[in-house]
């Protein structure tokens, strides 16, 4: 792959790519909340966010993150509670504990400055080869590839690259490439240029080409095999699972929620007591009372119907949930993994967008 890569650079006249690219980007650039200021815990803030969501998404979710998280002191200082309030309905929540774990041991082993070196950063939790790349060029200025998908479709369309980017190894193929073509004057500039051409220009399907400020480098588009690439095999089979959940209300205007396990899917969240749909109950009712009652000792009266249906969609999982009302006896012992909350108290529990949706559905019916 060596010479490979070596050939096509020789095809590309590297300083006007640089100069093109970074003029386009000066130019065209959007105006996002994280480009103010090149503090290290905001690009790391947001690099962590940006991570499998769209910049629309992320951009309230930073700004209110930021107001209640200043400083990397602040956030170290956060419980756990409150660091997964702030990021309730953004999803994968293993980003954000990750970042507050890296962030307590930047707090308690570097004075509370993030490491400007690429061996220094990497032994971060969750922080990985693309974010220190982007952390250390964004914030330090230092020459270090930032490669994530945006990048690789890029580069793989500019350079005719064939390799696969669903192989974790290919990455290293697009490193290698952009070892080779940064901007050391401007690192800054040049990653994040190449992440806006790709969220921009140089989009999955239907590429803006006539629009590209690096067309004239672009060895897929010279030869007009720009649709055919980025070369990436299929996902998973994505597996559906039914749910039913239940929301209990006691006589006391108390509700039954439980906590997620701390590892696996969701880890650490609030949710409605539910379970799998038994192939066994035809109804879903059913089913419900008997897990209640059998798994959880706990007598309820249920309405007969659900009140609502939830979809959710995971990266290679998909729920279906049928969520019912229901009456919980007043006296009731609970496990430890369950709390009896009220209302206002409940609101203050970070819960997963599909329990947000049975919730928001339930006072809109219940209350």
């Amino acid at each position: 792959m060596k010479d490979s890569l070596k050939n096509t650079l020789s095809q590309i006249d590297i300083k006007q790519f640089q100069h093109d690219l970074i003029s386009w980007f000066i130019e065209e650039q959007r105006d996002l909340p994280w480009r103010k200021d090149a503090d290290p815990y905001k690009v790391w803030v947001s690099e962590i966010m940006l991570q499998q969501t769209k910049v629309d998404t992320v951009i309230p979710y930073f700004d209110r993150f930021l107001k209640k998280f200043p400083t990397i002191e602040s956030f170290a200082a956060a419980d756990d509670e409150a660091v997964l309030k702030i990021w309730e309905g953004l999803g994968y929540y293993s980003r954000v504990r990750n970042l507050h774990s890296a962030v307590k041991e930047v707090v308690g082993n570097y004075g509370g400055v993030v490491p400007d070196t690429q061996e220094e950063i990497s032994k971060l939790k969750g922080v990985g080869p693309y974010t220190a790349g982007a952390v250390l060029s964004i914030a330090y200025g230092k020459p270090e590839p930032a490669v994530d998908g945006n990048v690789m479709r890029v580069l793989s369309r500019i350079m005719l690259i064939r390799e696969d980017i669903a192989k974790a190894s290919t990455r290293k193929v697009f490193e290698a490439a952009v070892r080779e073509l940064i901007d050391h004057e401007h690192p800054s500039f040049f990653n994040q240029a190449l992440m806006e051409l790709g969220a921009l220009i140089c989009t999955p399907t239907s590429p803006a080409c006539l629009l590209c400020p690096v067309r004239d480098h672009c060895l897929a588009f010279e030869d007009g095999v720009q649709s055919e690439l980025p070369i990436k095999s299929r996902k998973k089979k994505t597996r559906h699972v039914d749910l039913i959940a239940t929301v209990l209300k006691n006589n006391k205007e108390e509700f039954l929620i439980r906590k997620r396990p701390n590892k696996g899917l969701l880890a650490g969240l609030w949710e409605f007591p539910n379970v799998e749909r038994n192939i066994h109950f035809e109804q879903s009712k059913a089913a419900l009372q008997a897990y209640l009652i059998q798994d959880l000792q706990l007598e309820t009266k249920l309405e007969n119907g659900a009140f609502v249906r939830v979809d959710h969609v995971f990266t290679h999982l998909t729920w279906t949930i049928d969520a019912f009302a229901g009456e919980l006896n007043p006296n009731i012992e609970i496990g430890q993994e369950y709390k009896l909350v009220t209302k206002d108290a409940l609101e203050e529990y970070a819960f997963p967008v599909s329990h947000q949706k049975i919730w928001q559905a339930y006072k809109k019916q219940f209350a």
